[in-house]
Parts: C-alpha cells; sequence; structure tokens
C-alpha cells in the first residue's frame, strides 16, 4: 500500500527525512547534529581531569555554564539574522567560532584560558543551532518534522555509545587537552563540505522572510547582551558567594535582576505567567534543561570522587542518557503519535524527576555506582519526550516568517535553562563543597533539588496545547507590519 500524502497532498510532503525530496537538507544537518553531539560528550567526561590539572575544581561547573551563557548570545543573535538573510551566514559564523573556541580551550595554559575558548565554542553553538532550527522549519512539512527530530536524536547514539569511552581513554592516556583539540579539524571539514549544500537546500524550500525593521534586530541584540552578560554576572558571583564577600553578592543580585529585566523582551508575551501555547512551550523547555543539564554536569565528577571510577566509566554512565533520549525521542515521533502533545511534556518531566529522585537516593545510600546508569537511563526517556515535543511544537506555533525568531526564543530558554541549572548546582557546589569522598550527602541534596525543576516542567505542560492562529513573537515595531522576535 502507498504510503499517504501529506496535508499538501505531494508526495514531497509524505517523503521522510532521508528521501530524495529532503536529503540534501537532511544530511547537513544531520552531520552538524553528529559533531556537537560528540563535543557535548566528551567535554563532560574530560572536564574533572581538566578542572583538576588546572587547579579549579570548586570552580567546576563555570566551564559548561560560560559556554551555555555565551551561547544565549549566539541564539538572539541568530533569530532576527537567519530570518532575514536565511541560515546560511549565521551557521558559517557559528562553525568559525566554535572552531576557534575550541582550539582556544586546547592549547589554555590556565582555567581562565579555556573558560575564554568556551565562550567562544559556546557563541558559535547558539548561532549554530538556531541556524539548523530554521532549516528543519523551513525545509519540512509539519508532519514530517517529529521524525527529522527523530533522526537528530539517532545522531546522539553512536557519539553517546562510543564518546565517552573514547574521550575518557584520550583524556587518560594522551591528555585531556586532545578531547577539545580532536574535533577542530572535523569541523573544519563538515563546515567546508556541507555549508553550500544547507544554503541550496533552504533557498529550495524555504519561505521568504517578511522584511524587518532594523531597529527590531538591534534591541534584541542589546537585549541579549544585557541577558548574556547577566547571567555570566549570575554565574561568577555565585561561585564567589562561599567567600561571603560583598562583590559575590553584589554581582548574583545584579546579574539576575539584569536577566529578569531583558529577558521578556526576547521571550513570546506573557511566557513568565505561562500562557497557554508558544509562551508555556518555551518556558517548558528551560525548565527540562535546567533539571536535566544541572544535575548531568555533577554526575561524572560524584562518580570520579565519590565512587571512585576512572573518568572512561563515569563517561560510560552517561550513555544511558543518550540511550533514553534516543527512546523518548522515537517514542514522540512513532509509537505515541496519537498521544496529546501537551501529555507527552507531563510524562516527560515526571520520568525525569522520578530519575532525579533515584540518583539522589543510590548517592546518598552509597550504592554501586553502576546503578546511576539505570536512572540516568530514564532521565534520558524524559528529555527525549520533553525537548523533541517542545521543538515540535514552537514550529508548529510559529509563521513561516518567525521560524527563526520562534527557534531562537526556545533555544534562549534551553540554554538560560542550563545556565541557571548549573550556576545553582555550581554555587551551591562551591559553597559546600568539602573534598573528595566527602560530598555525597551535597551531591544527593543537588540531584533532589533538580528533580523538584523537573516535576515543575511536567506539571506545566498541560499549559502547552497549540492555540488557533499561531502565537507571534512580540515588540512589532512602530509602523512595520513584521512582528519582532522573542
Amino acid at each position: 500500500m502507498a504510503r499517504p500524502a501529506g496535508r499538501g497532498g505531494s508526495p514531497a510532503a509524505a517523503a521522510g527525512p532521508l528521501s530524495r525530496a529532503h536529503r540534501a537538507t537532511t544530511l547537513p544537518v544531520l552531520a552538524f547534529i553528529c559533531l556537537v553531539a560528540f563535543e557535548s560528550i566528551a567535554v563532560a567526561t574530560a572536564m574533572p581531569r581538566a578542572a583538576a590539572d588546572l587547579g579549579a575544581v570548586r570552580s567546576y561547573g563555570l566551564a559548561f555554564s560560560s559556554f551555555l551563557t555565551a551561547s544565549l548570545l549566539g541564539t538572539v543573535v541568530a533569530g532576527s539574522w537567519a530570518d532575514a538573510r536565511g541560515p546560511r551566514a549565521p551557521m558559517a559564523t557559528g562553525a568559525a567560532l566554535f572552531v576557534v573556541g575550541q582550539s582556544v580551550c586546547a592549547a589554555a595554559p590556565t582555567y581562565s584560558a579555556l573558560l575564554a575558548g568556551r565562550l567562544l565554542a559556546g557563541l558559535g553553538g547558539g548561532l549554530l543551532v538556531v541556524s539548523i532550527y530554521v532549516v528543519v522549519g523551513s525545509a519540512y512539512p509539519d508532519e514530517v518534522r517529529p521524525r527529522v527530530f527523530g533522526w537528530m536524536s539517532a545522531c546522539w547514539v553512536l557519539p553517546g555509545v562510543a564518546g565517552p569511552a573514547l574521550a575518557g581513554w584520550m583524556a587518560d592516556a594522551v591528555g585531556w587537552r586532545l578531547v577539545f583539540g580532536v574535533v577542530v579539524p572535523v569541523a573544519v571539514l563538515v563546515a567546508a563540505v556541507i555549508l553550500p549544500r544547507v544554503a541550496a537546500a533552504a533557498a529550495a524550500h524555504g519561505t521568504p522572510a517578511a522584511p524587518g525593521a532594523p531597529g527590531d534586530a538591534r534591541r534584541r541584540v542589546r537585549r541579549g547582551l544585557v541577558v548574556a552578560a547577566g547571567a555570566g554576572a549570575l554565574q561568577a558571583g555565585a561561585e564567589d558567594l562561599a567567600g561571603g564577600g560583598t562583590a559575590a553578592v553584589l554581582l548574583t543580585a545584579g546579574g539576575a535582576v539584569a536577566v529578569a529585566a531583558a529577558l521578556p523582551g526576547l521571550l513570546p508575551p506573557g511566557a513568565l505567567r505561562l500562557a497557554r501555547g508558544l509562551p508555556s512551550v518555551v518556558v517548558v523547555r528551560g525548565l527540562f534543561t535546567a533539571a536535566f543539564f544541572g544535575t548531568e554536569t555533577f554526575v561524572p565528577l560524584m562518580l570520579v570522587s565519590e565512587r571512585g571510577f576512572s573518568l572512561s566509566q563515569a563517561g560510560l554512565v552517561l550513555t544511558g542518557g543518550t540511550l533514553g533520549w534516543f527512546a523518548g525521542t522515537t517514542s514522540q515521533a512513532r509509537a505515541l503519535d496519537g498521544v496529546p502533545r501537551a501529555l507527552l511534556l507531563l510524562a516527560g518531566g515526571s520520568a525525569l524527576a522520578v530519575a532525579g529522585a533515584l540518583l539522589a537516593a543510590l548517592t546518598l545510600t552509597g550504592a554501586s555506582g553502576w546503578w546511576v546508569l539505570a536512572a540516568w537511563l530514564l532521565a534520558g526517556f524524559g528529555m527525549g519526550l520533553g525537548v523533541a515535543t517542545t521543538s515540535v511544537l514552537t514550529l508548529r506555533l510559529a509563521a513561516p516568517a518567525e521560524r527563526g525568531l520562534a527557534s531562537s526564543a526556545l533555544q534562549l530558554s534551553d540554554n538560560l535553562g542550563c545556565v541557571l541549572g548549573i550556576a545553582v548546582a555550581g554555587g551551591v557546589f562551591a559553597a559546600l563543597h568539602a573534598g573528595a569522598g566527602r560530598d555525597q550527602a551535597l551531591f544527593g541534596g543537588l540531584y533532589a533539588g533538580l528533580a523538584l525543576v523537573a516535576l515543575a516542567a511536567g506539571l506545566a505542560g498541560p499549559r502547552a496545547p497549540v492555540p488557533r492562529p499561531p502565537v507571534s513573537c512580540p515588540e512589532p515595531a512602530a509602523g512595520s507590519s513584521t512582528v519582532g522576535g522573542p
């Protein structure tokens, strides 16, 4: 029996992501995702060794949150840029910054230099991710996008299975610097091969963007700078709060105020009060990432310092999250296709909360660290449901000419959730860190607190039903027909 045509009735609309109709778009997207997946997993595995060698274990969380802070600015800039000019330019710029940042990290003589490299790589990563979302939104019909996100999730499986062991071996046998440097030549090669194809595919399938007022883009960039600077100040202050100095308190409070002041103008109207539809989808995404990545950042460190795992063994535990994430994404695209997506968010948040509670219990009771693999498998499943569902809903809600801005809002929430989750957990860890082998209660408390954030994501999920017509992004400029982005 022939596969039914999509909504438009054309065979191309019903074709899968790797069919002849979509292959020129899908393969470049998947190539970048594979590269980003390996980098993310490899760095998480090797970072305990890097922080120890550079004498900065107490500031361990900054290596992750600094990357995400710069990504905040990258996502804001990429939204308007991609809608106005197409995805090629922001993607090329993002790839260049990513390569430079990784090179700086690989050669970093101090922890400060490593953080500078992470900032550059993060800025590039923010540009890359939003550009990819614009390509997906323009090149595929609505009914195909869940499968596209399923394929994108599949790109994490091989790096997730082989990456931790490979990165752990490289860090132990050769040195942690190789973990950063190995992706540089690969990234250059991938970018050189795929950028022309991405441009051609987007031009063939995309929807022309409505012209926007230059002032809208400038206002967004200014707000993005304020959010990124505020998030950075909040992180730096949180790391130093344990010392009790006035400067740390001022940095933390000032950073929080800056984020709170600039953020509403970058999100859909009503996001902070969880208005139904796109506003709540965007906020729920941030809650998911705060819970998951805030926890994941401290899983390898706990296993190494409290259970005596090697870096390779600790990295293998993270494989459970990758496999679970893939299973969750695949489920939302196929087996659970008839389930309302708001319920998928509830299920995903609940699974992530249960996993966090289990992880806290395993840590506090002194159980074998290998049981963490099972808990992290469940956490990954919840994230697969939550992240893929929020991605699908965002592209479904956004008007064609505003997909870059809507994707920017989603990624802004995604990155800010990561930053806040890691920053708060990192601040608590810095304040209460007692030394290797003596932080069991601290890790357990961190996991339990982040499980509550995951529960909040699940409970907010039912506010995600899609209203009609699609929700626009904020800030109409005076006299302009274009609505400013989130």
